[in-house]
């Protein structure tokens, strides 16, 4: 078992410095540039929205990428050829950008703005507060590994999604193409930004946790290297085989990628050496004060809703959720013919994972088959709700299932990345990670426990949410599509999260709900078995993710007890290994407390997101009563676009309940 320092003295040393370090940057670096400000009819909204919005991709070219910039402007279209600038006077120029943009907001008077719009401008300050908080007070640019290792490849992997089908096959424009040749130019120089940008957090003392340093740094730079070198030049060599330029661009990939890979393993051997004084030092916790701050700027929760509040409920859901478990268990244990134990809770705990391993032996018996069962599942949902008249579908659905590229395995067992808001071209992918042969992995994904994951990464959960916005892209907030921080990793703000997570477990729900001629909903028994174990996973992380960032649980107490509560195997990771079922429980244990390590405030919000959903939606149906629509209700929450449901709840409910 990993060993892990007890973390309960960092996060308690780091309270009062967060809690002085955030009054100090709301007062600094906020409040005091707008002392003399006064409102100002000069500053038009319009305006000031346009140039945080291109000003904001500009400066975070991947996450441009990510959102089809290119698509929105043309302004942008040089940005998918460059990475983020990381020096000492990006940042700065950087910083100065936000707090220009946060001066000039203070300037316009929300009473003039309408109501979608005074939301945006909430929405914009708060993600400034965030981009501040992490660049001046947390100075976190001077830790984010993973954010930096991952950038390139992310950058480059949206751009050969996005790119534009050929006549006659293949994929991607010469200028496109000669876009992704660039942005690989820029990784050397790049990576050496970095590495002078992290020796700075070294000489402060602000270094990442080792586990980052490992498993996100110096296990994944060969990974990275392999890609440039030889995968990304194969790649287009393919796509590009019936043009007659394609053999300049593969020529000209192959001379750019050479020399990104070296620099990934120049990167490599840097983390090997500058952070071997604090190998094994955990320094994950975020601690209490910045974790409730999180909570209120980035998540719009209610004051009252805090780390230690959260600790303590999400015990209790955790419970109601294993009762529902036991009951299910019971029911498909006598479909089974098995003999188990129900006689306390212990034991039915113990019976409900024997029945789960008799489940786990209809397993698919290769990876092909696995991705043919997760594909055959998927439109099978698509079906089901087309019947039951659950959304407005349109005639042609495509979902893409692909296996997980190399340099994400170690985060993602699976994963759904949208195709770009602002670009007709490109599709979503649920990302699939493979088992390579292994048995407990392959177990993991049976025929049962596939279902819940389906409705999750792709409909009617992110696949579908996804597809509705972007066919309704010009009419939501364009703000409400930034993801400020990163996409995806340390540095994220999460705001996205709370409405994009959220109803990704509403939708695992929403299918298992009775129908006229279905009472018992999408699910088979066995199917609903999983869809309530991966119920109790997302209470636990409430508690699991708090608990880790404030000092309440250490890295192997989180471990210990997702395996106790969710696993229900508590001796997985104590075996020799020889079990294939206990070494994937172990695996998968310690690949999710290390994902929630790294990235606070995200596990909480699959739980605290669905339950925003279903108070929202129980409060329509009362006011309501039979004039309340369930297709109604879901277009009127997906069109508000990836923002907590905090900042729209009381306009959707008059908007809803106009006569």
């Amino acid at each position: 078992m990993e060993s892990g320092h007890e973390p309960k003295g960092h996060g308690r040393a780091l309270r009062p410095l967060l809690s002085l370090g955030i009054r100090a940057l709301l007062a600094a670096t906020i409040t005091a540039p707008l002392a003399c400000a006064g409102k100002d009819t000069r500053v038009s909204w319009p305006d000031l929205r346009e140039r945080y919005f291109v000003g904001f991709l500009k400066r975070n070219p991947v996450t441009a990428t990510y959102l089809g910039g290119d698509g929105y402007s043309a302004e942008l279209a040089d940005v998918s050829a460059s990475l983020p600038d990381v020096s000492k006077r990006g940042r700065a120029e950087e910083i100065a950008f936000y707090r220009s943009i946060f001066a000039d907001l203070e300037k316009i008077d929300a009473a003039t703005l309408s109501p979608d719009d005074a939301i945006d401008r909430e929405v914009v300050k708060a993600q400034i507060r965030f981009m501040l908080h992490l660049l001046v007070d947390l100075r976190y640019d001077q830790r984010s590994l993973d954010t930096y290792v991952v950038a390139p490849f992310r950058g480059v992997d949206w751009q050969i999604q996005q790119m534009s089908e050929l006549q006659g096959g293949g994929r991607g424009t010469a200028e496109e193409w000669n876009r992704v040749t660039r942005r690989v130019l820029a990784v050397p120089a790049f990576l050496l930004a970095v590495q002078a940008t992290l020796r700075e957090g070294i000489q402060a003392g602000n270094v990442p946790d080792h586990r980052m340093v490992r498993y996100d740094g110096i296990d994944t730079a060969q990974g990275h290297a392999d890609y440039f070198a030889k995968t990304l030049p194969d790649q287009a060599a393919g796509l590009l085989k019936r043009q007659t330029w394609g053999s300049d661009v593969v020529r000209r990939l192959h001379d750019a990628g050479r020399d990104a890979a070296k620099a990934f393993r120049d990167l490599g051997s840097f983390l090997e050496e500058a952070y071997r004084p604090s190998a094994g030092v955990d320094r994950y916790a975020c601690g209490e004060a910045e974790y409730d701050w999180r909570l209120r700027n980035n998540l719009r929760l209610a004051p009252h809703l805090t780390a230690a509040s959260l600790f303590e409920d999400a015990q209790t859901k955790v419970g109601e959720s294993q009762d529902l478990l036991i009951a299910v268990a019971k029911e498909v244990g006598a479909r089974r013919k098995l003999r188990l134990d129900w006689a306390n809770r212990g034991a039915s705990l113990r019976s409900v994972r024997a029945v789960m391993d008799d489940l786990s032996r209809d397993y698919p018996k290769s990876d092909e088959e696995m991705f043919r069962v997760y594909r055959r599942k998927a439109m099978d949902l698509v079906e089901y709700a087309r019947r039951h008249g659950m959304f407005d579908l349109p005639t042609e659905y495509r979902l893409e299932i692909v296996e997980t590229p190399p340099m994400l395995e170690g985060t993602l067992e699976a994963a759904y990345y949208p195709a770009p808001a602002f670009k007709p071209s490109g599709i979503g992918r649920f990302y699939l990670t493979a088992s390579h042969g292994d048995v407990g992995v392959l177990k993991d994904n049976n025929v049962h426990a596939v279902a819940d994951l389906c409705a999750h990464e792709g409909f009617p959960g992110h696949d579908w949410q996804y597809q509705f916005m972007r066919q309704r892209v010009r009419s939501i907030g364009k703000v409400r599509w930034l993801t400020p921080g990163a996409v995806e990793d340390s540095s994220s703000m999460w705001e996205d999260s709370m409405s994009a997570e959220g109803w990704a477990l509403y939708a695992e729900q929403l299918v298992g709900e009775p129908q006229p001629e279905a009472p018992g909903g999408f699910y088979e028994p066995e199917e609903r078995l999983y869809q309530l174990k991966w119920q109790t996973l997302r209470d636990a992380r409430v508690r699991l993710d708090t608990g880790l960032h404030t000092g309440r649980m250490s890295f192997d107490d989180a471990v210990a007890y997702y395996l106790d509560n969710v696993e229900f195997l508590p001796d997985a990771c104590a075996g020799d290994g020889k079990d294939p079922v206990k070494t994937a429980a172990c695996n998968a244990a310690r690949r999710a407390i290390y994902r929630y390590s790294k990235w606070p405030t995200q596990a909480i919000t699959y739980h605290l997101g669905k339950r925003d959903i279903l108070d929202l939606r129980d409060e329509l149906r009362r006011r309501l009563g039979g004039r309340f629509s369930l297709r109604d209700f879901h277009e009127r929450f997906l069109s508000a676009g990836t923002i907590p449901s905090g900042y729209f709840r009381d306009r959707l409910i008059s908007e809803s309940t106009k006569p």
